[in-house]
């Protein structure tokens, strides 16, 4: 799955010579935490809340409300925007954008393609993604075992749940906290089938069973 299948393709966006009272308005109206600023379709900068978070407080030490209500309304946008902005395509899988997003800690990837801004996706797009790949949403059984690390092994696990009259709803692997030449496999089933075989079954094949029954 890509980037595509889950940026937003309207883009709420602010010109370079809006004012940041305006953005502000946006963002509260809108709900939402960033600002791509463009000029045209070109992506320029990007606004975030954290941006206005770290302005507003340093004038409001100095100025009352009326003044900082003035600085506010005079501020242009371009002033105050991050120009060096990361961005992503839309044929960027959606694992890579949200790897970018952890490592730079960042809530959002502007989407651009062909030098144009064509989409966003957020943190909270991201999460959606995961909700929607796991199928957590849909209910059933929760399969984590560890398995050797070689061709057929995650095979040979989904034969044992399909056989107990399950069916696979969703598959993910992963190699962090098992030692070398082993991974956890996590499988999403959905039905309900015989329960107490495939239990019994998993635990006489494999270490560290563990089953989330739904």
């Amino acid at each position: 799955m890509f980037v595509s299948d889950w940026m937003t393709k309207k883009v709420i966006t602010v010109d370079l010579d809006d004012y940041l009272s305006d953005a502000i308005t946006i963002m509260k109206e809108k709900s939402i935490k960033h600002l791509p600023v463009v000029k045209g379709d070109k992506l320029k900068g990007i606004l975030s809340d954290r941006d206005i978070k770290e302005f507003s407080p340093s004038k409001a030490t100095t100025l009352d409300i009326y003044e900082l209500h003035y600085i506010l309304a005079n501020t242009k946008i371009k002033g105050l925007m991050k120009t060096k902005v990361l961005t992503t395509a839309p044929d960027t899988p959606v694992e890579e954008a949200a790897m970018i997003m952890l490592d730079k800690n960042i809530g959002c990837l502007p989407v651009v393609e062909g030098g144009c801004l064509v989409g966003i996706i957020s943190d909270k797009d991201i999460f959606h993604a995961m909700v929607d790949i796991t199928g957590v949403r849909h209910g059933g059984h929760r399969i984590c075992v560890t398995i050797e690390d070689r061709p057929g092994s995650i095979r040979e696990v989904a034969d044992i749940v399909r056989r107990h009259g399950f069916h696979l709803q969703g598959i993910l692997t992963s190699y962090e906290w098992t030692r070398e030449g082993y991974r956890k496999v996590v499988i999403r089933t959905t039905d309900m089938g015989d329960f107490r075989g495939l239990k019994e079954e998993l635990e006489d094949n494999y270490k560290n069973v563990q089953i989330r029954k739904g």
